[in-house]
């Protein structure tokens, strides 16, 4: 009965020294720059520009704060907001809203995923990828779903080279 009591003690201390030692250490994230952002909101709003569109651009970290929110003079108020909703969206789901806008109408289940605070399920979303990591989404509004997609797109474009 000791044995049996001593080594159930000792197990039990070993379990509970094993989570502390996984419970404590450093992660190590990869995460979007500032200056990185910046980039990407420059692109995005250049490659509406030149499509004759005034739209806004919103880029967030992996943790889907913001980084950068920019509205071309011309563009309306909404269009930051929609912006920022759709990199959210793209972040958090980690797919282009484009995806997650067909997923939540062809599926019903999935529907409800669009009532959560701060999701927009229009195109104009696009994760920001380092193979399969999502570090976080850029998104634009107020132009054509097409062109907001392909505007968000562009963004991600500018800084491929970088997410490798």
């Amino acid at each position: 009965m000791r044995t049996t009591l001593a080594t159930l003690v000792a197990i039990g201390l070993a379990v509970l020294t094993a989570d502390r030692a996984l419970a404590q250490g450093v992660v190590m994230q990869r995460n979007v720059s500032l200056g990185m952002a910046r980039t990407m909101a420059d692109a995005a709003l250049a490659a509406c520009k030149a499509k004759g569109y005034n739209t806004s651009v919103a880029v967030v970290d992996r943790a889907g704060q913001v980084l950068v929110i920019m509205r071309s003079e011309q563009a309306t108020a909404q269009t930051a907001e929609m912006a920022r909703r759709k990199a959210y969206t793209a972040r958090m789901f980690r797919i282009p809203t484009a995806e997650f806008q067909k997923r939540t109408d062809e599926d019903s289940a999935r529907e409800a995923q669009r009532d959560l605070a701060d999701i927009l399920a229009l195109s104009g979303g696009v994760p920001i990828q380092i193979g399969t990591d999502t570090i976080g989404a850029v998104g634009s509004a107020g132009s054509t779903l097409e062109t907001d997609d392909a505007c968000a797109k562009a963004g991600v474009a500018a800084v491929a080279d970088l997410l490798k």
